[in-house]
């Protein structure tokens, strides 16, 4: 059985992954870690705890590496030696300012949420989820082997970029994407998946009403093509249908 965990947990796509990996009825998952700045605030996500289990709280601000130590010493206190099979990076921000209003602080924030954090979190995860490739039986590169899963978008895709404009939001996912392909080379020798998924235009409260994906599609389309990876996608940004996206 592997472990699991997601941050930004308390809201959107985030709690979702939360909610149907702890609904799943196959057994798979021993811990699913649910990551949030404010857990005293997430009432959605405490009242899933309450009824699961396999659920955990953990207080985790993706930009503070204080609570980022913290949460890392409270998973491992859970795993021992088993160690953590996944992590979902998808925490994020998003906004659509237009040129004349990008500034030097906006970019610099977007990057540190979008691109930096998820890479300092995947830092700080490293030895649990090389522990938990290590331990696992399940052979080859798998999501229930080892796996780091950043959530991206299809405005980073430099040739997809046929409207311009979304600055911040575009180029500082862009980054997290080619982060995930350098992570997918530096970890091929323990077998640990990295690959950026595009979960699409989903109605969240990023994404808005208008969006064509419900949050509960999305995931449950997102779940399927996790449990579908396999080195043919390692360090690669692949879409809700399984289709390899440009960069």
């Amino acid at each position: 059985m592997a472990s699991v965990l997601i941050t930004g947990a308390n809201r959107g796509i985030g709690l979702e992954f939360v909610r149907q990996l702890a609904g799943k009825t196959d057994g798979n998952w021993k811990h699913i870690f649910a990551g949030c700045r404010s857990p005293d605030k997430a009432e959605s996500l405490k009242k899933l705890a309450i009824s699961h289990p396999t659920v955990r709280v953990v207080e985790l601000d993706i930009s503070n590496d204080a609570t980022l130590e913290a949460a890392m010493e409270q998973v491992s206190s859970v795993v021992g030696q088993h160690g953590l099979n996944v992590l979902i990076n998808n925490a994020g921000i998003y906004n659509t300012e237009p040129l004349e209003k990008v500034d030097r602080e906006m970019l610099q924030n977007f990057f540190n949420i979008n691109a930096t954090s998820p890479l300092i979190v995947t830092q700080k995860f490293l030895p649990l989820l090389k522990q938990g490739a290590a331990q696992s039986k399940v052979p080859g590169f798998s999501l229930h082997r080892g796996a780091i899963l950043n959530v991206t978008t299809g405005y980073a895709s430099l040739e997809g970029n046929t409207s311009g404009g979304i600055y911040a939001y575009r180029a500082s996912k862009a980054a997290l994407n080619m982060m995930t392909k350098s992570l997918s080379v530096d970890l091929q020798h323990d077998r640990i998946l990295a690959v950026a998924l595009d979960p699409g235009w989903v109605q969240t409260d990023m994404g808005g009403s208008y969006a064509p994906l419900t949050v509960e599609d999305c995931v449950s389309r997102l779940l399927k093509v996790m449990e579908s990876l396999t080195e043919m996608q390692n360090g690669r940004v692949v879409s809700l249908k399984g289709k390899i996206v440009p960069f």
